[in-house]
């Protein structure tokens, strides 16, 4: 069992978010992987979001999709028992205030997952992700979409300690993978074709598509792996407590 599974696995979800679902590949992972569950909500402002969603989730009783902003949801305190972000934080301008508003929205007691690549590899062939996301982050800033770089994983471990969470465990995450399967490379090349159509016609389209082909090239070389992955879950403290506010607390890594 993946560590991912294995954690999931020991969480009684109750009423759960995931936030900037996006298509809702977490918020069905969660419904698959969590100990149990009674309702799983997602959200997003993506306009796509809600198709893809739907679709992902089709047949699938007690998970529907709200359009709302993650920085701003309109719920009252405590509105749910488990609450997720998943591969969001650096798709915000500012991620402390977007954890702020999802602790406000989980119960005292609840659990608050965060999970999230980072940079932080001396693997070519994952570095070669972590180069790509950061161009692919590049081409959507120059379209005017709000996208940054991976953090590195100080930083996040640095978000998550700042909730004061109770019995908070960190996670290192990496996927196993042949870095030359030839399945991933087509998708990954795709990938390239697809972004350097994105940006052609923006002024600084020229550097961008040549740095697409350094890119392209450097995964010929290396090959790709996923970048490696941050998880993070803890317990909301029965006790008040205010983001931000340092407090002690056991944290491992496996």
């Amino acid at each position: 069992m993946d560590t991912m599974s294995g954690i999931l696995g020991s969480i009684a979800g109750g009423r759960v978010l995931d936030a900037a679902t996006g298509g809702g590949g977490f918020a069905l992972l969660l419904a698959d992987r969590l100990a149990g569950w009674t309702e799983i909500v997602g959200i997003d402002t993506n306009p796509k979001a809600a198709a893809s969603f739907s679709a992902a989730a089709a047949g699938r009783p007690g998970i529907r999709f709200e359009t709302r902003d993650a920085r701003a949801t309109g719920w009252p305190d405590a509105s749910f028992d488990t609450v997720a972000v998943a591969n969001s934080l650096h798709h915000f301008p500012d991620p402390s205030a977007l954890l702020a508003e999802l602790f406000r929205l989980l119960a005292p007691g609840g659990t608050f997952i965060l999970t999230e690549m980072h940079r932080d590899t001396r693997d070519p062939a994952r570095k070669s992700h972590v180069l790509l996301h950061h161009w692919w982050a590049e081409v959507d800033r120059a379209l005017g979409v709000e996208h940054r770089e991976t953090y590195g994983r100080a930083e996040l471990t640095a978000f998550a300690a700042s909730l004061g969470l109770e019995d908070l465990v960190l996670h290192d995450l990496e996927e196993d993978g042949d870095p030359r399967d030839s399945e991933a490379l087509e998708e990954v090349g795709r990938a390239i074709d697809a972004y350097i159509a994105r940006v052609k016609g923006t002024p600084d389209s020229e550097r961008l598509i040549m740095r697409g082909e350094e890119l392209r090239s450097r995964v010929d070389r290396t090959g790709f792996l996923g970048a490696p992955g941050f998880l993070a879950v803890g317990r909301k403290r029965i006790a008040p407590h205010l983001p931000g506010v340092n407090s002690k607390s056991d944290t491992t890594t496996s």
